[in-house]
């Protein structure tokens, strides 16, 4: 009895200690984890042993996790423990439980780096406390487990997948052996949970209500077993002692007496114990019927902590970028806009597992750190003298001046589509209005980009599920289906007037961009485009491409309505992970006969966006600078990127028109996806100071003038690839053109016709002969160094490698005849590229 009663009283601290460890529900607390004292995990190396051993209950240890395609895998700390994996960035938050001291007003105060919030406690979140919190938990009881080969992992539940990697196969089979035992464990529990009724729907104030009830009973029964317990000591001592004193006596004198207060004691002792055996009876049923209903408990308040971190992670990144753009733009009106459009970029998020999790280098435009430096005031033209004469005009045109131009400037406002291509002027080729719709094929972009990593990007075999049936030489053509612009830029006899409509030329380049989102294909070495409509439209083109490593291709147009354009163009683009950023290197030349007026610019850089995740969407960003090197006339355009939170258009584009001493004639403005506007100044002068400290300055200008809008797009436009009516003729195949033309290249006539498989199988041919002609041409070059000749390579068919006496580059211009060796169909000279 007396060890009975030994452990009745050490039962009562064991259950107290028990009840102690618990979690707060209220907090959200982690307990402290199996294998170390106070929740210490041992933490070694990557690649090192894990703190447990996999039989345990809790197993952890550093893995490698795929994050997404920028940082590829980073080193995690991995917790297995109730059938749970969650993983960390640190060990640290695991090692110390959870929370750390931080001193605020010189006092130390407790702060919890796991997000709870307890009224005792006064909470301070930091930026480095949220990269230690669980990045990521994913439930055993219903997860996949799989292995790709010696060392990977992966783990998928519903829409969650981790991409895990471990240093060695003996690390790798530990993991396994663990995740597995786990697994088994969770479905048993889960089994065990699903045989209870569970008809109770957790919820905060009732679930913390029907805890502390059963816990007060739980108390008392307590109470009651150590009463009986102190009880049945007594008794039992009584007894012990009335059997001794029964043994001494001899009978039978009083051995009556004696038997009958031994009697009384056993009977006393009987009760008490069937007292303590009901109290232990008691305890055990309601123990029980309480057991599987704090499991559900514990396990919805973790998955409601897990949330509450989320949460709170997403919000600490909305309101630091909320900081920076309040920081960088003091002038922008605070309040619900702000907010609203805060809201609206931390809801965009990109998906692959926790990919939004592990990549914090958000981008964030600021719309008015590059707000335009000028401001337009539209004046009435009978009374500008008049309004003018309250400002200190820098500069003064003539309203007269902008009558007397009109007839340009309304021809070009009032033109049509059929009028501005010369449909009335001559007759002209049926061309074909439509293609075969784009097939509903699925692409699994994950199947394909995981077998790239690693690899150089411009090696890695691409299906045509990210093409359009055209060429990269064919895009390049496509500038020109505005060319009624510069037809109307020759009859201008002011050079800033006609600047106006080769700036607008320049825009109207990318309005076929917005829709367009799928890839050219990339041009053979030495294939061919022409685009011959100088019968109807007055002008022929022409484009070679001349350089494959980096990939360059040359364009010259000849117009017999009076310009001539050429232009070098190579592509250089940078992969960021989230966007591609396409830049466009090389200046693009532009002469009119008459008058000698010789423009150059460059293009704007263009950023698809959501390559990996979303809905793909461009956009153009940069500044152009055209200059004509004859009269020094200048145009600044400026090509505003698209932000979250900027009030303006969308796809805005701003500019001026200055002339060689930098007086301001005009203003230009539009999208470059619908329409470019011009307005000629007749006053300009400073206005006041931005908060950026630069001065701006206003314009008075007169009502503008449409110079260029977009055509639209064709019926069922979006079944075609988002076509324009010229990209819908650039690949119709005509006869007499060069065996090089993009029109007989076999894999985009595939691509077009709707047979994809074949397409891939034929593009793949295409491009290893092009290997093979370059490794050929490469030992070529190696043999003639060996023999100590020159080598020249590979020296394009029509065009040929001159400096520029403008801009002082090497490009590649025209050489002249192909025209006439396609009027004597005579294609020797060129290669087999198809």
């Amino acid at each position: 009895m007396g060890k009975a009663a030994a452990l009745c009283g050490g039962g009562t601290r064991g259950l107290v200690s028990l009840l102690s460890a618990v979690p707060c529900l209220a907090c959200h607390e982690l307990p402290a984890m199996s294998g170390e004292p106070g929740g210490r995990g041992g933490g070694g190396p990557a690649g090192g042993p894990p703190a447990a051993p996999p039989g345990s209950d809790t197993y952890k240890g550093w893995l490698f996790k795929w994050t997404n395609y920028l940082k590829g895998y980073q080193r995690r700390w991995f917790v297995l423990s109730n059938g749970l994996l969650s993983y960390y960035r640190s060990s640290a938050t695991v090692r110390s439980g959870g929370s750390s001291w931080k001193r605020v007003k010189n006092t130390p105060v407790p702060v919890r780096k796991m997000g709870c919030r307890h009224p005792a406690w006064n909470y301070h979140l930091t930026q480095a406390e949220m990269a230690h919190t669980c990045r990521g938990t994913i439930n055993l009881s219903t997860a996949h487990i799989d292995t790709e080969d010696s060392c990977n992992i992966v783990l998928s539940n519903g829409g969650r997948t981790y991409h895990l990697k471990a240093n060695s196969e003996v690390e790798r089979q530990r993991w396994v052996t663990a995740l597995e035992l786990a697994k088994a464990k969770a479905i048993r529990m889960r089994n065990n949970q699903s045989d209870d009724s569970g008809d109770e729907e957790p919820a905060s104030q009732s679930d913390k209500s029907e805890l502390h009830g059963p816990l007060k009973t739980l108390s008392s029964k307590l109470e009651d077993l150590s009463t009986c317990n102190e009880l049945i000591a007594k008794h039992g001592a009584a007894l012990q002692r009335s059997l001794s004193e029964l043994e001494n006596l001899r009978l039978p004198a009083d051995s009556g007496e004696k038997i009958k207060a031994v009697n009384e004691r056993a009977t006393l002792f009987r009760i008490t114990s069937n007292a303590m055996i009901n109290a232990c009876r008691d305890f055990l049923d309601l123990a029980e019927s309480h057991s599987r209903k704090w499991q559900r408990l514990l396990q919805h308040e973790r998955e409601q902590r897990i949330r509450l971190e989320e949460t709170i992670e997403q919000l600490a990144k909305q309101h630091n970028s909320l900081e920076r753009a309040c920081r960088g733009a003091p002038g922008l009106a605070s309040g619900t806009a702000s907010i609203s459009s805060t809201a609206k970029a931390g809801s965009v998020q990109s998906a692959k597992g926790e990919a939004s999790d592990e990549d914090e280098e958000t981008e964030y435009f600021d719309a008015m750190e590059d707000a335009p430096a000028f401001i337009t005031v539209t004046a009435d033209p009978k009374h500008h003298r008049r309004s003018g004469s309250n400002l200190s005009g820098a500069s003064e045109g003539h309203p007269e001046d902008w009558n007397l131009e009109d007839s340009v400037f309304e021809s070009s406002n009032q033109s049509s589509y059929n009028e501005s291509t010369g449909k009335d002027l001559l007759p002209r080729k049926r061309r074909r209005s439509r293609i075969p719709d784009k097939p509903n094929y699925s692409l699994n972009l994950w199947s394909i980009m995981k077998n790239c990593i690693g690899k150089e990007l411009s090696k890695i075999p691409m299906p045509v599920n990210f093409n359009e049936p055209l060429s990269m030489l064919q895009r390049l053509t496509e500038d020109l289906e505005y060319h009624e612009l510069l037809d109307k830029a020759v009859k201008c006899e002011s050079s800033t007037e006609q600047m106006c409509f080769v700036a607008a030329f320049s825009v109207s380049s990318y309005s076929t961009t917005v829709h367009r989102t799928a890839k050219p294909f990339n041009p053979l070495l030495g294939e061919t485009f022409e685009l011959d409509r100088l019968e109807e439209l007055g002008f022929r083109s022409l484009c070679e491409q001349v350089s494959h490593h980096p990939p360059a291709a040359a364009h010259h147009v000849y117009s017999r309505r009076g310009w001539t354009l050429w232009q070098d163009i190579t592509i250089s683009s940078k992969f960021r992970g989230k966007y591609l950023s396409i830049m466009p290197l090389g200046a693009i030349h532009l002469e009119f006969h008459s008058s000698g007026n010789h423009y150059v610019w460059r293009k704007v850089t263009s950023t698809v966006h959501n390559i990996i995740v979303g809905k793909l969407w461009i956009d153009q960003s940069g500044e152009i600078e055209i200059v004509n090197h004859k009269s020094k006339d200048k145009c600044q355009l400026k090509f505003t990127p698209y932000s979250y939170f900027s009030r303006d258009v969308p796809r805005k584009v701003t500019g001026v028109v200055s002339d060689a001493n930098g007086k301001a004639h005009y203003v230009m403005s539009g999208t470059w996806d619908e329409k470019m506007e011009c307005s000629k100044i007749v006053h300009s002068c400073h206005g006041s100071t931005s908060t950026e400290g630069k001065q701006k300055t206003v314009y008075q200008t007169l009502s503008p003038k449409v110079l260029w809008r977009k055509y639209p797009l064709p019926e069922n436009a979006e079944n075609m690839y988002f076509f324009s009516e010229l990209a819908l003729t650039l690949n119709e195949p005509e006869e007499r053109v060069a065996p090089t033309d993009s029109r007989l290249r076999p894999d985009q006539r595939l691509m077009e016709s709707g047979r994809w498989d074949e397409a891939n199988v034929e593009k793949q041919r295409l491009e290893e002969k092009q290997r093979a002609v370059r490794r050929r041409r490469e030992a070529e070059a190696v043999e003639a160094l060996e023999e100590g000749k020159d080598y020249e390579g590979y020296i394009p068919l029509w065009f040929e490698r001159k400096v520029d006496a403008v801009t002082g580059e090497l490009i590649c211009v025209y050489k002249g005849g192909y025209w006439e060796a396609k009027d004597k169909q005579d294609w020797s000279v060129c290669p087999d590229i198809f």
